[in-house]
């Protein structure tokens, strides 16, 4: 297999940080079998990397001297807040073929004030598995009331039929769906088979940024939940292509891919305007199937009906 380069971190090439050679369609097939893991700890140094940047010393207790030359925390302070070895820790950034245990992730993201969803990508990335979930993370008395209500939101929600609802895998391929979600989003039946995805939907359409309320917010969790499901995916060619496809021609995904924001897919409200049906707020909730895991039914709740059942 080939050197391959180093990439600069700045957005500018058609094949950003953390996208494997194998999406190259020339690549061998020998190629891509031997590029699960490496990606996996490539990424995982460059997700580090990223999450001290932002971490200011003063966060964590220490002095911020005026030579300071480094944005965010040191590789060594991080290694001595964590009770790590600086030069371990300094061959996990690098790639290095070590093997952190769950302990030593949970210490790193306690340092590098990760959230539950950062928490779970750098367990996905270092090892292959999600962590279990902490305590904060607990459902609790204040969500009772929206669980009780969310049967009732659904039948209302997806029996009315003049809300967006499609089927979707993890690479957010449409699949399917009804005659609102062609309202709302677009007629996925007249594009090609291969640009039916959301992804390339949303940063490739001028239709998509006039949807959206807040285009900036949605596009950027769409980013962030795609990186999500790109680390427990290493091995998945077709992600990997998507991820350079639209990487070639739209600087803002590139922009928001390389900034290694995750977050895992939950419900929360989407703002969406129509020239025709007005602005509407829905709730988005994923009904996953337990035959198979990989495919979802996202499904838009109309956000008045869950002000109504929660009265």
């Amino acid at each position: 297999m080939g050197r391959r380069g180093r990439d600069g971190g700045d957005g500018s090439s058609a094949r950003p940080a953390g996208v494997p050679a194998s999406a190259d369609p020339l690549a061998s097939p020998e190629a891509i079998d031997a590029l699960p893991l490496l990606e996996r700890t490539r990424e995982l140094g460059l997700f580090l990397v990223s999450r001290r940047s932002r971490i200011s010393p003063a966060q964590v207790g220490l002095p911020t001297g005026a030579r300071r030359r480094v944005t965010g925390l040191r590789r060594e302070e991080v290694a001595v807040l964590a009770g790590l070895s600086p030069t371990w820790y300094t061959y996990l950034e690098q790639g290095r073929p070590i093997h952190p245990s769950a302990e030593v992730l949970d210490a790193l993201a306690r340092v590098l004030m990760l959230s539950e969803d950062e928490r779970r990508y750098l367990h996905l990335l270092a090892l292959g598995r999600p962590p279990l979930p902490s305590p904060s993370t607990q459902v609790g008395p204040r969500e009772e009331p929206a669980v009780v209500a969310l049967p009732r939101r659904l039948v209302l929600g997806l029996g009315i039929g003049a809300f967006p609802v499609y089927a979707a895998n993890s690479r957010a391929d449409v699949l399917a769906w009804n005659q609102a979600t062609s309202d709302w989003f677009t007629d996925f039946g007249r594009l090609p088979a291969h640009q039916r995805n959301m992804v390339w939907w949303m940063f490739t359409r001028p239709e998509a940024r006039a949807r959206f309320v807040d285009w900036s917010g949605d596009a950027g969790d769409l980013v962030a939940r795609l990186r999500t499901v790109y680390a427990a995916r290493p091995d998945d060619v077709e992600m990997a292509r998507l991820v350079t496809r639209v990487s070639a021609v739209s600087t803002d995904f590139r922009r928001l891919w390389n900034a290694h924001e995750v977050r895992e897919q939950r419900m929360r409200p989407r703002h969406m305007v129509h020239p025709e049906l007005g602005a509407r707020t829905f709730d988005i909730v994923i009904l996953r199937l337990v035959e198979k895991h990989d495919l979802a039914i996202v499904a838009h709740l109309p956000h008045d009906i869950a002000e109504a059942g929660t009265e």
